[in-house]
């Protein structure tokens, strides 16, 4: 993956759901998040004449960097899905997709890039609630259309 073309190519169309300037957000090795301010951040050799995505290459180096691409809503008694990202989708689940993956409230999905490395992680986290116990989680893998969706999305993101 090439790591500063892929964070250009998210920032460029993620305005439907995050602000481009609070796109990436540091999360720790027990997934909680750390911050998502990275214009603030001014350890790990960062200066003030770097790029949003000179910084958060200069951050990957010793941290978790997570970036959504988008976000779901789900409905329960309909076992809806509506996926906002570039594109929006609305996914109708069966029982089985629907207890495996819905959330009570909206939840950003994304991928989670292991610091140093080109390894990522497909998830979600509860980041949009702005709160203290805020964390990423990772999405089980399966041969549904939700999953298929999200992977879908991941995969029209990553740059190589």
């Amino acid at each position: 993956m090439n790591l500063s073309e892929t964070i250009k190519n998210i920032r460029t169309t993620c305005k439907n759901y995050v602000d481009p300037d609070l796109l990436a957000f540091i999360i720790d090795d027990e997934n909680h998040m750390i911050t998502n301010n990275i214009s603030e951040i001014t350890k790990y050799g960062i200066t003030d004449e770097d790029t949003y995505e000179e910084k958060l290459l200069k951050i990957h180096e010793s941290e978790n960097i997570y970036l959504p691409l988008g976000m779901m809503t789900f409905m329960p008694v309909l076992n809806e899905c509506d996926i906002f990202s570039e594109k929006d989708y609305n996914l109708q689940l069966t029982s089985e997709e629907f207890s495996q993956y819905a959330d009570e409230k909206e939840r950003l999905f994304g991928i989670l890039i292991k610091r140093g490395s080109d390894e990522y992680i497909i998830g979600k986290s509860d980041t949009c609630s702005c709160s203290v116990d805020s964390c990423f989680e990772k999405l089980e893998k399966s041969d549904c259309e939700f999953y298929n969706t999200i992977e879908k999305i991941v995969k029209e993101k990553i740059i190589d």
